[in-house]
């Protein structure tokens, strides 16, 4: 795949950059990487579309700033938003999957003159909340293990999951899915147990992940730790605090949304919450037997539904 690394909103960005046609930019979630859609990148670009996927500010062969604050919503839609300008494209369709579903929702409602069309994976459009983030999710778990709570503390979840990358994304890769123990990340005892330990250990990796692909993470969050990262679940209040003239706000574009039957994140946030800020709403797509990492996991389901909708917006 064509890759390069361009100077964007202050930081410089590794892309991979693939075909022509309508843009289409892809924001990968956490702990991914551009190398997260490679299974879309080469589909979508052989059907006449420009395929666009950035390691992420804080990731991979992505500038990594130290402040936590340089990782708010305004830094990280506005990254994609640069990578536009640089691109010399005056609008895109941006997809996400889960943290990276939450950034070009969000990217919708901040710069909607950019935005053709926009398409979440995962994570559900979630409208801005009445009170900051952390302080519901402290009113709703009280004592319980959160685990984006958890991620809150500088440098707790950071030594956890840097301690031993390959039983970090051996455990997330492999176990994030309602049919085996991950429900344990979503609520369980405080006690005493950090996040991956509440994770499977699996017995073998699943079938749609080779021991390259998994290797190909392996290496590159051995060289960069995963604070970077982190430091976006570190923004929620922040977000909150810099988005008060998004109360309210509906996705005005042509959206699309796409899960795994089997993600933890559905039992979170049903996807049928979301449909009523959606004023162009063109289809869920729920894919059974997959969990958390469907566009990695499903490809050719995923790559059908996607292409389904950009076609709808560029007919």
């Amino acid at each position: 795949m064509p890759e390069r690394t361009v100077a964007v909103n202050g930081i410089e960005m590794h892309v991979v950059d693939e075909g022509t046609g309508m843009p289409v930019i892809f924001s990968h979630g956490f702990p991914e990487l551009a190398y997260s859609w490679r299974h879309q990148i080469p589909a979508v670009a052989s059907a006449g579309y420009r395929a666009i996927a950035p390691d992420q500010r804080g990731y991979g062969r992505t500038s990594a700033p130290e402040g936590v604050d340089q990782y708010d919503i305004l830094h990280l839609s506005g990254d994609l938003i640069a990578l536009l300008d640089e691109l010399g494209e005056e609008k895109a369709v941006f997809v996400g999957h889960d943290w990276g579903s939450m950034v070009v929702w969000q990217t919708a409602l901040l710069h909607p003159d950019r935005v053709a069309g926009v398409c979440g994976m995962s994570v559900p459009f979630v409208p801005r909340s009445h009170r900051p983030p952390t302080e519901l999710w402290r009113a709703a778990f009280g004592e319980s293990f959160f685990y984006i709570l958890y991620f809150q503390e500088p440098g707790v979840a950071d030594a956890e999951l840097g301690a031993d990358p390959a039983r970090t994304m051996r455990r997330l890769l492999a176990g994030l899915r309602t049919d085996n123990e991950a429900d344990g990340i979503l609520r369980n005892d405080n006690d005493g147990r950090g996040f991956l330990d509440r994770l499977p250990e699996p017995q073998e990796l699943p079938s749609w992940l080779q021991p390259a692909e998994l290797e190909h993470y392996v290496q590159e969050f051995r060289r960069t730790g995963f604070t970077g990262g982190l430091n976006w679940y570190r923004n929620f209040d922040r977000n909150w605090e810099l988005t008060p003239q998004l109360t309210g706000a509906r996705v005005a574009m042509p959206s699309f949304f796409i899960s795994g039957a089997l993600d933890p994140v559905l039992v979170m946030r049903p996807p049928a919450q979301q449909d009523e800020w959606l004023a162009d709403h063109r289809g869920s797509v729920i894919i059974d037997g997959a969990g958390h990492w469907v566009q990695q996991e499903e490809p050719d389901q995923v790559n059908r539904a996607l292409l389904g909708f950009l076609d709808s917006i560029s007919r």
